[in-house]
């Protein structure tokens, strides 16, 4: 994750805009990601879900956020 880094203009400068880069991340990480050793998302492993996630669906989450 670079944005841990001051190497590069994606490096956050405030907690709030790093907060929502890392939970972004891991949520595409785990719902959106298919993993090769898995073969399907850790959120399909686990039950949490049951398809993969489109950026749409993740982006359609921040609708009701920030208002």
């Amino acid at each position: 994750m670079r944005r841990f880094t001051r190497l590069t203009n994606a490096f956050s400068k405030k907690v709030e805009n790093h907060t929502a880069a890392i939970a972004l991340h891991f949520m595409n990480y785990n719902f959106a990601r298919i993993h090769q050793t898995l073969r399907c998302t850790p959120a399909i492993k686990a039950g949490v879900t049951d398809h993969v996630w489109s950026i749409e669906e993740i982006v359609g989450l921040l609708d009701g956020f920030g208002k």
